[in-house]
């Protein structure tokens, strides 16, 4: 068997706290990885809240660059409206440099939630 975890990098784009607003993370840089994928991690969901997650990308770090990344760009699917108590994972095959996470609050109060990116396919490794 094989090491994973000497093989990818992880980063907290939103660390695990309630959300009572929209989150947009920092620009995550993918440079020395060739994969990535997004991990949504959910709890409490207070007064019907409806909260909604994506990945955006850009080749700058400037906020005003990033846009949403096209359906071809990614492997699976998130929900319509993230539910309580659930993990979603998302697959990011695009070719910009930078991503980030956006968590909307569409209606209700907060979601307790974290997400996580997970970078692979490292040119050097191990991965420290």
């Amino acid at each position: 068997m094989r090491d994973l975890s000497h093989n990818i990098g992880v980063v907290a784009a939103v660390v695990p706290q309630v959300l009572a607003a929209t989150d947009t993370s920092a620009a995550i840089d993918l440079k020395g990885f060739d994969s990535a994928a997004l991990v949504v991690n959910t709890g409490a969901i207070v007064s019907s809240g409806n909260f909604t997650a994506k990945l955006q990308e850009s080749d700058t770090t400037t906020s005003e660059d990033f846009a949403d990344v096209a359906a071809a760009d990614l492997i699976g699917t998130l929900p319509a409206a993230l539910a309580a108590s659930t993990v979603y994972k998302q697959s990011y095959i695009g070719n910009k440099r930078y991503i980030r996470t956006v968590i909307t609050k569409n209606s209700g109060t907060s979601i307790a939630a974290g997400a996580v990116v997970v970078k692979g396919h490292a040119a050097s490794r191990p991965v420290s």
